[in-house]
């Protein structure tokens, strides 16, 4: 019955942002893959996990905040009735009615429907109310279970499905949302523990790799190509890499490094259901020691000066 608050040792004010910010650097700290020789920080990566699940929960935010519900979730008993010497006593002359913190009630016909929808909203009730005629609590579901994923950067550009192996075995494949980024959690229902209740559920945190040559910015893929000088100056078709699959792409004639060309579509998945672009940067490579570069260049008075605007 942990304070989730202090479990990602956040204020009770925090906004969700700070939340997310916390969670995902405890979450990188305590992840099992970076911690085998530590059982326990895999216990303490489950419990920042659900704490994070509880807050970012508006409604069960909110009724934790007004003290309806514990850190993991379960309705609180108010008045200290359900606890340990905490049942109702006997008061009153005719032991008909009782009293408990203060509150005391009249015996017969007294109607508690209005206080315990107050205190529970509606038609929720705490374990004592069932006492009164009441539903008791439905059972507890199980424990959420955390799990890390580790997607490539091509495929989460591309969206492409995931397998991930679950802790009794069995696997389960994924679709990734649009969107999708470092810090992204999946929900898969009844994939958790097993409780009286039922089974909880499985929470995926995506993890998405760095590329060694493609790198994200914002939804656009961004791509330094390198080009031949003959490519640069006299222009004309090469082939460039993409996410997916590559394409022919078309140099213009004079071409320099830092000139920048844009493939539609050939980006990150966005929520609405477009598709960001590539931004392919052109790099003219200049080979090191090329005999016949050399002597051309000796000979070659054309260029001019291409600093002169830098006032040098």
């Amino acid at each position: 019955m942990a304070d989730p608050y202090a479990t990602l040792g956040v204020a009770r004010g925090a906004s969700e942002a700070d939340i997310k910010k916390a969670y995902r650097k405890l979450a990188k700290e305590l992840h099992p893959d970076r911690n085998k020789d530590n059982p326990k920080a895999s216990e303490r990566f489950s419990q920042v996990t659900s704490a994070y699940d509880l807050l970012t929960d508006k409604d069960k935010r909110a009724r934790f905040d007004r003290g309806e519900i514990d850190g993991d979730g379960n309705p609180t008993a108010p008045f200290g009735f359900g606890g340990a010497g905490g049942g109702p006593r006997p008061g009153g002359p005719g032991g008909g009615g009782f009293r408990s913190q203060g509150f005391e009630f009249g015996g017969e016909g007294a109607d508690m429907s209005d206080i315990f929808e107050g205190l529970f909203g509606g038609r929720t009730g705490g374990g004592f109310a069932s006492g009164f005629g009441r539903r008791g609590a439905p059972p507890q579901k199980g424990a959420n279970t955390a799990y890390r994923l580790t997607v490539p950067f091509v495929d989460a550009a591309a969206l492409a499905p995931q397998r991930v192996t679950l802790a009794d075995g069995r696997t389960i494949d994924l679709k990734l949302p649009a969107g999708v980024e470092t810090g992204t959690q999946m929900r898969l229902a009844g994939k958790g523990e097993q409780g009286p209740g039922g089974a909880g559920d499985a929470i995926v945190t995506i993890e998405v790799q760095p590329h060694r040559y493609f790198t994200r910015d914002g939804d656009d893929v961004r791509l330094d190509l390198p080009i031949t000088l003959r490519e640069a100056v006299e222009g004309g078709k090469v082939k460039c890499p993409t996410v997916e699959n590559p394409v022919m792409i078309t140099v213009p004639p004079g071409s320099t490094s830092g000139k920048t060309l844009r493939l539609k579509g050939k980006g990150f998945h966005r929520k609405g259901g477009e598709r960001g672009d590539q931004l392919v940067t052109l790099v003219v490579d200049v080979p090191a020691d090329d005999a016949a570069l050399k002597a051309f260049v000796a000979g070659w008075t054309g260029g001019g000066n291409p600093r002169a605007a830098m006032g040098v």
